[in-house]
């Protein structure tokens, strides 16, 4: 049996990925004429996505992404953002090392 949820049940539930890292929490549905498109999701204190985007607010998942609603989100890892091994080695050269300061 199916079990259905109203979109307004789903405001501040706490969101995971599919490896058990707490992701943030749901803020808004994002939707189009008769469709979900995505969920933002809110960077909250000790999150995963707080550590990543720093002074961000937030990120908005594709529907596409989630596994599972249920007392909390499931989504896929792939829907976390990450840098590249290239952008990584420039923001790390950006930063003045210690010895220098």
């Amino acid at each position: 049996m199916l079990n259905s949820k109203r979109i307004t049940e789903t405001y501040d539930m706490k969101v995971f990925t599919d490896h058990g890292e707490y992701f943030g929490d749901i803020e808004e549905c994002v939707m189009t004429i008769n469709k979900t498109f995505g969920w933002r999701v809110k960077a909250t204190r000790g999150s995963g996505l707080a550590r990543l985007l720093g002074s961000a607010k937030g990120v908005i998942v594709p529907h596409q992404l989630v596994k599972a609603i249920g007392d909390v989100f499931i989504i896929n890892k792939a829907a976390i953002p990450s840098f590249g091994e290239s952008e990584e080695k420039e923001e790390m050269a950006a930063q003045p090392s210690e010895e220098t300061i």
